[in-house]
């Protein structure tokens, strides 16, 4: 497995310098924004498919710095109620896999989105709890008017264009935000339908990283990672569900952490190794969304710890003998 970075977590660099620092990090992947709520300003796919000099402009110092492109990634809502919204993010998504048949690559990474609770909604409607009654009626009118038929829809799209994953990130505010919603997705659209795993948004829902890894199997498709912490103060008394913005790090019951601040070295080896288990030989890429460290230095901390694991890893998981199960 090789280790990389998320790019947009160096958005305020132009690209060149982004990826200077990604190679001083020793990091062998990078992972480009794409659109959507994410940032275009390392990777614009519109401008990139109408200018082939631009296209190999962004292909060359990617290769120069001795980097490998993973995926391209494009966080948005394509469910939204706000028509304008769903359809400019639909458009970066449709762009992104154009590119990434482009540029050779076969997975994209997005979100599943989420849609409002009518026709005439403006805000996306996420629904989480089974009472009173037209809150289960409203999931199921989601997922029959919205979800499934623009993913199956995408799905055949993607397809077509030599995009054999769209890897969703399991993510609040999303239809798609464990694993067991991903898999429902799954099993209703195809294999397509793959998971983009980054533990730091499930440990706070109360998810084992290395037992939903084992459970997803196949359906994992990619990994990235964050680290998240659940306040040791405030959620005893509050509860992990939490609106309050990031930046009020002493109030949440829970924040993002850099990899090895929320959680130890033995549960991050389990969830290599659990990873190992699953066939999994693809890129583990780092996101930085931690308010205490600075970027660079929060990818440095995280790269560090993920090294030395990785390097003691188990190359490969035995089979058993012939005739034994």
């Amino acid at each position: 497995m090789r280790l990389g970075v998320f790019a947009a977590t160096l958005q305020d660099l132009p690209l060149e310098r982004a990826l200077d620092v990604i190679r001083d990090l020793g990091a062998d992947v990078v992972d480009l924004s794409t659109g959507g709520y994410g940032s275009k300003v390392h990777c614009d796919p519109e401008a990139l498919l109408a200018d082939g000099a631009r296209l190999r402009r962004l292909r060359a110092a990617v290769e120069e710095r001795g980097l490998a492109l993973g995926v391209l990634c494009c966080y948005g809502n394509p469910l939204h109620p706000d028509r304008d919204l769903a359809l400019a993010h639909r458009r970066d998504l449709r762009n992104t896999i154009l590119l990434a048949e482009r540029l050779g690559l076969r997975k994209v990474v997005t979100f599943s989105g989420c849609p409002g609770d009518s026709g005439q909604a403006r805000f996306p409607n996420w629904v989480t709890y089974p009472w009173p009654a037209e809150v289960t009626e409203l999931r199921a009118w989601q997922w029959e008017h919205s979800v499934l038929p623009f993913w199956a829809s995408e799905a055949q799209f993607a397809l077509e264009h030599g995009v054999t994953s769209l890897a969703l990130e399991m993510h609040a505010v999303n239809v798609v935000y464990n694993p067991e919603t991903l898999l429902e997705l799954r099993r209703l659209i195809g294999d397509v339908i793959g998971a983009c795993f980054n533990p730091g948004h499930l440990f706070w829902q109360g998810v084992e990283p290395a037992h939903a890894i084992r459970a997803l199997g196949a359906a994992l498709a990619y990994v990235h990672v964050t680290d998240a912490q659940v306040d040791p103060l405030n959620a005893p008394v509050h509860g992990l569900l939490d609106a309050k913005p990031f930046y009020y790090e002493h109030e949440r019951c829970w924040n993002l952490r850099t990899v090895g601040y929320g959680h130890g070295e033995q549960v991050w080896r389990e969830m290599v190794l659990a990873l190992r288990l699953v066939g999994y030989d693809d890129a583990i890429v780092v996101q930085h969304e931690d308010t205490m460290f600075m970027p660079a230095e929060g990818l440095r901390r995280s790269l560090e710890l993920l090294r030395g694991i990785v390097a003691r890893a188990p190359l490969t998981v035995p089979e058993p003998p012939a005739g034994v199960r």
